[in-house]
């Protein structure tokens, strides 16, 4: 938590809020088709390539049909804006985003630390997070139920986001589930209770693919529940995000999400994209092995800032190892041009000082697309 607050614009925040809404709104057509018809492949939009070696692809998933066509309920993405002034997506994330609760927390602690700033500055309220997020979640029950079951399904408490699962939890009214509270009974999701077990109509996990199910992803899983996906194909249960999300935030389909948005709405970006050097791509390749003291190296299939090399950094061995990775295995790097990101005050050292920030606003895709009006600042202290 940081007393000095970040301040958006409202101006700055309507092209953003655009941006967004148009970016989801797109990727969720996008994750649609390629477990569909792949019309962004035949009509060469897309390199089959690029989606065949997505590691975040589930064959298991082709054919599925969320309610309501709805694949990314729940998004996360990171915005940046650089020295000449523009915003840009930095990554989106679709599969499991963590950090809502910090937003939440941070801005009650602020309230109560200088209420007049915010009597007097007409900022904008995020406290009905909890209830827009029950309300999507609600809103993509199987067959438009009324009042269903809505659970949080955790990997428990030794996970790193589990304060936010139970906080979500507690504000929605909702029960916090593990793996082993649920049974598939009578081909329906039960929730284990004091009285008996309850059936579960929408489940909103915090539990990445591999994990959910040991029938059908990883036999090893001991956090999932054996034959949910079973359930969810015959439509008796919602997954939110829908698994197979992950698809559209592979580093790799990022640099096609301009194209992507041209090839589903006929539009083009609100939000740029940071240019990106594709390895597979030969001529990409060859300027990345040709400059990769200026860039930055990214794995395709990790999150969280995993096996990232700083070019300007890293050293010579460091430099060289990452050169033979992106031979060995050109389709899982990217490399983008080194960001100077924009800086807010921050309170180090009991003294104001400059430092680099993201932000990461979060979207709900339900009946409506909502994005929260505010998100999660991250600093590089």
């Amino acid at each position: 938590f940081d007393v000095i607050p970040r301040i958006v614009q409202a101006s700055d925040w309507r092209h953003i809020e655009a941006g967004l809404k148009q970016r989801i709104n797109a990727l969720n057509k996008f994750i649609d088709d390629v477990y569909h018809d792949q019309l962004i492949i035949k009509d060469g939009v897309l390199p089959r390539e690029i989606l065949d070696k997505a590691k975040s692809f589930r064959p298991q998933c082709i054919g599925l049909n969320p309610p309501k066509g709805i694949w990314c309920h729940i998004t996360g993405t990171d915005l940046v804006r650089h020295t000449d002034g523009a915003i840009y997506v930095l990554e989106d994330n679709l599969r499991c985003p963590s950090g809502v609760s910090y937003v939440l927390q941070n801005r009650l602690v602020m309230k109560r630390s200088f209420p007049q700033l915010f009597a007097d500055s007409g900022v904008r309220p995020v406290v009905n997070y909890p209830s827009q997020l029950f309300q999507t979640l609600s809103s993509v029950a199987p067959g438009g139920m009324s009042d269903p079951t809505v659970v949080v399904l955790t990997p428990g408490i030794y996970n790193s986001a589990y304060y936010e699962h139970s906080f979500l939890a507690q504000q929605m009214g909702i029960e916090l589930v593990c793996g082993a509270d649920l049974v598939v009974k009578d081909g329906y999701v039960q929730m284990r209770t004091t009285r008996g077990t309850q059936k579960v109509d929408v489940i909103y996990r915090r539990i990445d693919d591999d994990f959910l199910d040991p029938k059908c992803f990883r036999a090893d899983s001991a956090l999932g529940v054996p034959g949910l996906m079973d359930v969810y194909k015959a439509g008796r249960v919602t997954l939110a995000n829908a698994p197979g999300t992950g698809v559209a935030d592979d580093k790799a389909v990022y640099a096609w999400v301009p194209q992507i948005i041209k090839y589903y709405l006929s539009e083009e970006a609100i939000l740029s994209n940071v240019l990106t050097y594709i390895c597979s791509n030969p001529e990409d390749r060859e300027y990345v092995l040709a400059h990769m003291d200026e860039l930055v190296i990214k794995p395709t299939n990790e999150s969280g800032g995993y096996g990232i090399v700083m070019g300007p950094r890293a050293s010579k061995t460091e430099l060289s190892d990452c050169a033979a990775q992106i031979l060995a295995n050109p389709r899982n790097y990217i490399a983008q041009p080194m960001l100077t990101l924009s800086t807010v005050p921050t309170v180090i050292d009991r003294r104001l000082a400059p430092r680099r920030v993201d932000l990461r606003p979060f979207i709900l895709y339900g009946d409506d697309i909502y994005v929260l009006p505010g998100g999660l600042t991250r600093v590089a202290l």
